[in-house]
């Protein structure tokens, strides 16, 4: 595919004449590229072409946290278990199931050159930076090759893959055959994102909006600035090691990203027929011939020295085989287009409208499981769902794994985008996604449900996008500072259906029972409370210790019976389940820190000792307050939060970890704040800088403009000075 058909050739200029290959290309390379540093440790990366600009690029995520880059690097390409032992040895086998450094290297070699030139240059960039570092050690890694970057083309965190239960694939490829039965339910914070896009109708100035809010475990990308002088400059959040502004903007358009629910990852069950030692399925009146292929594993011993373990995999036309249910085998298919997606990924991020950003999009179909939100300087606004969904007979229930067998259970090309809920500049004047259903994102413009298959959404609406509806029906005049508003403003509408309840089960338990006359003081306070969330706040921290403790009893009986589980609490545990809930979370919260009143900031707070991947807690080691809560009540700012070993706090580890508004415009203007810094770094000064902003949810002008940065800029130097 020639990228001019798309509008796009300006990238095709001053391409490099070959790979920079080793150190005297790489410092020819880096010659041609300037890293500037603003007041907030944020590089702005420039090239004088576009794999210049990524060379830069990947030098500069290095610096913030090679350590980042390097581990999600040995995730997507199935070599955690040589840097981690042999524990991680399943989570390597499911990614090699898709994963083949040979198929890797052959997509490399036939991407067109354009391309391999971005993979070539991401490749010298890290290479580069570990060349001038010596003191800097990987973990495995010791030299990145350009093929690699195609392990890791989309940027989500968890990507498809990940629906691939590590138990059932150890108990297939592991022998046992019969997983392990599954943890008892603890409460997990929901995964996702927040975007809203606000046409100029709505504004007060006349200008396009647009609100990024990605939620993610805590520093999983990168904030930067990356240009060049063949039509590149996109600034936001980069998934660490990767050469694309994954959600952000660049001079007259922006993009977020939401996880989607549409069903685009499905099982075959798959039945075995055994042939004179010859293993077959069965497809209609078939019995075609097992796939096998060898996986050889490699992996850390606790002494340091290296093993290895070789697995013999199957797959069927459907995809690998990934775990077994009876006699029956299930392989799952899912989209794995690695040279169409890192296309697609790149080629976007210089889209400067609606119509050129949707042309790639549908050209190269190649995003699973990403949602978009979308504004541009020309006033056009969009809700548009992923364009990798496979068209499916919809008599069959995906959600279950289907029959292998039948050959009418089988994937009949893509739904192209009249086949999509998606909105373009609806009237309403608003669109947004909260990974909540696409059928209410701009209310009465919204797709209808019955007009698309059931498979085109799985997750239904959530309190996130209830909040979200209110915030934005019959709603104008917004500004910069109203979309911030917005995004964190404190209502928590889960709530709004279960107090009502508690308080019904409250009052039909009799007088004479003990927990009601134990928890009268409680279910007042809870009454009056106005259901919003702040720091001094003691019926937030009451009610969502009640809300964890009720959800725990109401998921088991919601999963048997295929409810919603906020029905399952409302309408579906006693008046006893609900008080006696109540009643558990108050004795945590007197136990854990003397009174049921306990200010919610007390309990609910950010902390980050070490640059480690994984962090430890403590409750005498300092940390900050934050008064939002789980997005499980309806928080727009997410903050996911727990106790761990030896904590009685809750520490967030995921949640709002990016949040910027854009205002598009004559010129672009935008505010931002990362969850603690830019930096890896404890000793760096940009390492926790914004954490007090994040908690607060005070946003800082973004430097975008040269001018801006140039008046922020710290240092400037080209990559290896």
């Amino acid at each position: 595919m020639r990228p001019a058909a798309y509008g796009l050739a300006l990238f095709l200029l001053a391409l490099p004449a070959a790979a920079a290959e080793g150190p005297a290309d790489w410092k020819a390379q880096a010659a041609r590229v300037t890293i500037t540093r603003d007041d907030w440790g944020i590089a702005h990366v420039r090239g004088k072409t576009d794999a210049d600009a990524v060379f830069g690029m990947a030098f500069a995520q290095a610096e913030d946290d090679f350590n980042r880059v390097e581990m999600n690097y040995l995730t997507a390409l199935g070599r955690v278990a040589e840097a981690e032992g042999e524990a991680a040895i399943w989570q390597d086998l499911r990614q090699r199931l898709w994963i083949d450094p040979a198929e890797l290297k052959s997509e490399y070699a036939k991407s067109p050159a354009w391309l391999r030139a971005l993979m070539d240059a991401w490749a010298a960039g890290l290479n580069h930076y570990l060349a001038t570092h010596p003191a800097v050690k990987p973990k495995v890694i010791t030299r990145f090759e350009p093929w690699m970057a195609l392990s890791f083309t989309e940027g989500s965190i968890g990507g498809d893959i990940e629906r691939v239960s590590l138990k059932e694939l150890e108990a297939f490829y592991g022998g046992t055959r019969t997983a392990e039965a599954e943890m008892p339910f603890v409460f997990r914070e929901p995964t996702g994102s927040n975007g809203i896009a606000i046409a100029p109708k709505l504004t007060k100035d006349g200008r396009a909006l647009l609100l990024i809010n990605p939620h993610t475990s805590f520093f999983f990308r990168s904030e930067l600035q990356v240009t060049s002088e063949e039509g590149l400059n996109a600034y936001g959040a980069v998934t660490w090691g990767q050469f694309f502004i994954y959600q952000g903007f660049n001079a007259t358009a922006g993009w977020m990203h939401t996880s989607s629910g549409v069903d685009v990852v499905d099982e075959f069950a798959e039945t075995i027929v055994r042939t004179s030692g010859a293993l077959r399925y069965r497809y209609g009146r078939e019995a075609r011939p097992m796939e096998t292929r060898e996986v050889t594993l490699a992996f850390r011993r606790d002494d340091g020295t290296s093993g290895q373990r070789t697995f013999t995999t199957y797959r069927t036309h459907h995809g690998p085989i990934v775990r077994a249910e009876g006699d029956r085998w299930i392989a799952m298919a899912l989209m794995h287009k690695p040279a169409a997606a890192l296309s697609q990924s790149f080629l976007r991020t210089k889209a400067k409208d609606l119509p050129e950003f949707a042309r790639v999009a549908e050209t190269y179909r190649a995003n699973s499981s990403n949602n978009t939100l979308f504004a541009d300087a020309k006033g056009a606004i969009a809700y548009l769902h992923p364009q990798f969904i496979p068209v499916r007979d919809d008599r069959f229930d995906y959600t279950k794994p289907v029959d292998g067998a039948d050959p009418a259970t089988d994937w009949k090309g893509l739904h192209p985008a009249g086949e999509r809920p998606e909105v373009k500049s609806p009237d309403s004047g608003w669109a947004f996604n909260t990974n909540n259903w696409p059928y209410s994102n701009a209310g009465s413009d919204s797709s209808r449900r019955e007009a698309f298959p059931k498979y085109m959404d799985t997750f239904g609406e959530n309190p996130r996008g209830v909040h979200a509806l209110n915030l934005l029906s019959g709603s104008g005049a917004w500004t910069l500072d109203g979309l911030v508003t917005a995004a964190y403003d404190p209502a928590l509408p889960a709530f709004d259906r279960l107090i009502p309840a508690l308080a019904e089960a409250y009052e039909a338990t009799p007088e004479g029972d003990p927990l009601r006359a134990r928890l009268g003081d409680q279910m007042a306070a809870l009454k009056a409370w106005d259901r919003r969330w702040s720091k001094e706040s003691t019926e937030t921290a009451l009610a969502v210790f009640w809300g964890e403790a009720l959800w725990a009893k109401a998921v088991p009986a919601a999963k048997a019976a295929g409810r919603n589980t906020y029905d399952q609490m409302v309408l579906h545990t006693s008046a006893a389940e609900k008080l006696q809930a109540l009643a558990e979370a108050t004795d945590r919260l007197a136990a854990d820190f003397g009174s049921w009143r306990t200010p919610w900031g007390e309990i609910n707070r950010y902390q980050r000792l070490t640059g480690d991947i994984t962090q430890a807690f403590k409750d005498d080691a300092p940390s900050i307050a934050v008064p939002f809560t789980s997005g499980q009540w309806g928080s727009l700012a997410s903050f996911g939060a727990r106790r761990y070993p030896g904590t009685k706090r809750y520490y967030g580890t995921s949640g709002n970890s990016f949040v910027a508004v854009v205002e598009f415009g004559p010129k672009v203007r935008a505010r931002a704040v990362s969850a603690g810094g830019e930096s890896g770094d404890p000793a760096s000064p940009h390492f926790a800088d914004q954490a007090q902003r994040y908690a607060d949810g005070d946003l800082r002008e973004v430097r975008f403009h040269p001018e801006e940065v140039a008046a922020h800029a710290r240092r400037t130097y080209r990559p290896g000075e």
